[in-house]
């Protein structure tokens, strides 16, 4: 048997799918694509995986591939488009020369297609808007978020069941900031009493960190309408899924914001969704890209939850999939758990950037076609090393693929077709109301006004009994009166007017 006859019965046993799949191209043997097709089962796809590649190697277009065929097949995406170049998958592509010579190689057919999309914003963009509540964060998630220690963690379990015993909601960043404040300021002795001390210090240190997470967008972010999971799982009348796209282009300089949805998105799916266990297909595809962001800003214990839900969350038929530049810019623990890998070229320009490159060669198959350190320099634009997991859950051989090319636009959205898309979404009128009913904020903010009237109410009392001995001691009397009662009042009158508008 000549080499290429076994590598087609390698690859043709390894790839060959009896349900239902998705198809990524043709194998490439010696520099050739063949007629040999890289199918992934659809029942693997909750497995998980990694798309990684250099700036410009076709990552971008891999995704949109992906994308496209799970659509087809009826299961919805939820993209993360950080530089905000996916949302062409909207409107037909159109079959240009180059693309009938690849397809033609691999003998795949190319029909222009569009798909079902809706856009999505974290910020003051156009589209749908994501929100979440302090409250459904709950109080060790928060913590996370927060990268606190287990004293400054134990003051957000307390703060969190206060709110619960008072039937305060926590909505947003305000009200919890005002909690903060009312427990070690006005309210010192109450929480002392039914709670235990809690110190000052610890409150400010706390205060400063949710300060610099308002400060990256999250007071955008935390409130309501809260978004609703099931608002991603849904199915056009043709039986294609959404494909659902953040748009975070305007959020790369804020990583705190990013990974905060993140982690609280998978978590709340998690929540939501119920055991699957081994289905014939996903429920949902989530594509992170630039999952950098995530990980480098990340804590240990932020970094031990992500792992942690990226190990349970395939049992309800969510299947995560991270892009990046580069394999190692994900945790190893969370590497070991993706099933896909489709790895671009990469390029070596440096020493520091072949010892990557032999790195990521080594997370990869041992194939005896294929010198894989070689092959990850040699790739061209819309080539990939591919391995996933079979039908049984056993990897595949290491391939070579070239890519087929998306049938959808393989360009943005033009502005006039973003508001086409966002004027006729039932969700961007769901979730455009704003919000802000009594919360903690409003509560607490009329506790503190009654607590400083009583006072000043008692000291005018005790004032009157005693009588003035002095001018001097009236004119501190009436000093004392306007800076308690009047002074605080009127502040809190203009403050309410400022936060309403």
């Amino acid at each position: 048997m000549s080499k290429i006859e076994q590598f087609t019965t390698e690859i043709n046993q390894g790839y060959t799918c009896k349900g239902s799949s998705i198809n990524l191209g043709g194998a490439i043997f010696e520099g050739e694509a063949h007629d040999i097709h890289v199918k992934i089962p659809l029942k693997t796809l909750n497995r998980h995986g990694l798309i990684a590649g250099a700036t410009g190697t076709g990552k971008t277009k891999t995704i949109q591939v992906l994308s496209e065929q799970l659509s087809q097949n009826g299961i919805p995406v939820l993209m993360m488009d950080i530089k905000g170049d996916f949302s062409g998958i909207a409107a037909k592509g159109e079959e240009k020369e180059f693309i009938k010579e690849r397809h033609s190689k691999i003998n795949i057919p190319f029909t222009p297609k569009e798909f079902p999309v809706e856009l999505m914003t974290l910020s003051s963009q156009d589209g749908v808007r994501l929100r979440a509540t302090v409250s459904e964060f709950g109080p060790v998630l928060f913590s996370r978020i927060l990268d606190l220690n287990e004293t400054q963690a134990g003051v957000i379990a307390v703060i969190f069941k206060y709110c619960d015993d008072k039937k305060m909601p926590l909505l947003d960043l305000k009200d919890i900031k005002k909690v903060m404040n009312y427990i070690t300021e006005e309210g010192k002795e109450e929480i002392s009493e039914e709670y235990g001390k809690i110190s000052t210090a610890t409150t400010g240190t706390i205060l400063r960190k949710i300060i610099e997470l308002e400060q990256q967008g999250g007071d955008i972010f935390f409130g309501e309408k809260s978004f609703e999971i099931d608002d991603l799982m849904r199915i056009d009348k043709n039986g294609f899924g959404y494909v659902n796209i953040v748009r975070l282009n305007d959020i790369q300089d804020k990583p705190k914001l990013f990974s905060t949805f993140m982690l609280n998105l998978l978590a709340e799916i998690y929540n939501t969704m119920p055991e699957k266990g081994d289905v014939e297909q996903p429920e949902l595809v989530v594509f992170i890209d630039e999952a950098h962001l995530i990980f480098n800003e990340a804590s240990n214990a932020l970094l031990n939850q992500i792992e942690t839900i990226i190990k349970l969350i395939r049992s309800k038929g969510i299947g995560v999939y991270f892009i990046t530049q580069n394999p190692t810019d994900i945790p190893k623990g969370v590497l070991a758990q993706l099933g896909l890998k489709i790895q671009h070229a990469l390029r070596a320009f440096t020493a520091n950037d072949r010892q990557a490159i032999k790195q990521t060669a080594e997370n990869y198959p041992i194939s005896e076609f294929y010198k894989t350190d070689e092959v990850i320099t040699s790739l061209g634009i819309g080539e990939a090393l591919v391995t996933a997991l079979n039908e049984k859950g056993i990897p595949t051989p290491l391939v070579a693929c070239m890519m087929r090319a998306p049938e959808s636009r393989m360009d943005i959205l033009n502005e006039k077709e973003i508001d086409t898309i966002n004027s006729n979404s039932k969700l961007v009128e769901k979730y455009a109301e704003e919000i802000d009913r009594e919360s903690a904020y409003e509560i607490l903010s009329k506790k503190i006004v009654e607590i400083s009237e009583e006072a000043t109410d008692k000291d005018e009392e005790k004032k009157s009994t005693k009588g003035p001995s002095t001018g001097e001691v009236i004119g501190k009397s009436v000093l004392k009166v306007v800076t308690s009662a009047t002074f605080i009042r009127g502040a809190f009158n203009v403050l309410m007017k400022v936060l309403k508008k």
